[in-house]
């Protein structure tokens, strides 16, 4: 199964070229957001200004979940198929999502203080994501632990395939158990449960959360893609 697209020179040269629009609008995303989040959005009526890291938290539980879906799919291909690019991007976004996921934990403990008196409880939705945060650092120490990077990629691989049950238990935690996590604000884009005034910000800094993981992606790759190159050429010497 090969594309044009799926090779890694021919993929280089399209990022390189997407790189300036990916900043600017990741740029923008993230000053308009951060205005329209902290200026001109209402306060909570139950939980006042504290509800305004929601804007930080949510995106970042999003990008968490998001990437790692990416790098099960990632780690199909690569076992599958052994895809170099597939390797490539994988090897890069894992530690972009260990950092979402970081970043979700924190901001989420943060927000719980004033909420429920404490930083941290064992929730389920708390539990799942932290299990999430343990499969991204089990994977980048499995790539890691072998002497051999083609024997360390499939043992990854594996592990982030058997990890992807736990995304839809993140997702459907807040449903199935009692939990003090609050559940789903939008559960359809045609009628969300949250003000269009809260919803607009959300989205805006969601999308640059995307964008920013779109740039360190392709730094990351790149400079994957370099030091490949760099072996294959000493190997050759």
């Amino acid at each position: 199964m090969k594309f044009t697209l799926a090779k890694p020179r021919i993929f280089f040269k399209v990022s390189r070229f997407l790189f300036p629009f990916i900043i600017v609008m990741g740029v923008l995303c993230f000053g308009t957001g951060l205005y329209t989040a902290l200026v001109t959005s209402p306060p909570d009526y139950q939980q006042g200004d504290a509800m305004r890291i929601m804007y930080i938290h949510v995106p970042a539980s999003w990008m968490a979940l998001c990437v790692y879906s990416l790098l099960a799919i990632l780690s199909l291909f690569i076992l599958v198929w052994r895809h170099p690019l597939a390797e490539i991007l994988a090897i890069s976004a894992a530690p972009i999502g260990a950092l979402f996921t970081l970043l979700s934990l924190v901001t989420g403990s943060l927000w719980g203080k004033p909420m429920w008196g404490t930083y941290w409880v064992w929730d389920a939705r708390l539990t799942s994501v932290l299990v999430l945060l343990f499969l991204y650092v089990g994977y980048w120490a499995l790539y890691k632990a072998y002497a051999h990077p083609a024997q360390g990629i499939r043992a990854a691989s594996l592990l982030a395939l058997i990890g992807a049950i736990n995304l839809p238990i993140i997702k459907g935690s807040v449903n199935w158990w009692n939990t003090l996590h609050q559940p789903a604000s939008i559960t359809k884009l045609s009628t969300p449960s949250i003000h269009p005034s809260m919803l607009f910000p959300l989205g805006l800094m969601t999308a640059a959360y995307g964008f920013y993981f779109l740039l360190l992606l392709i730094l990351r790759a790149r400079t994957e893609f370099n030091k490949r190159k760099c072996l294959v050429q000493e190997n050759f010497s």
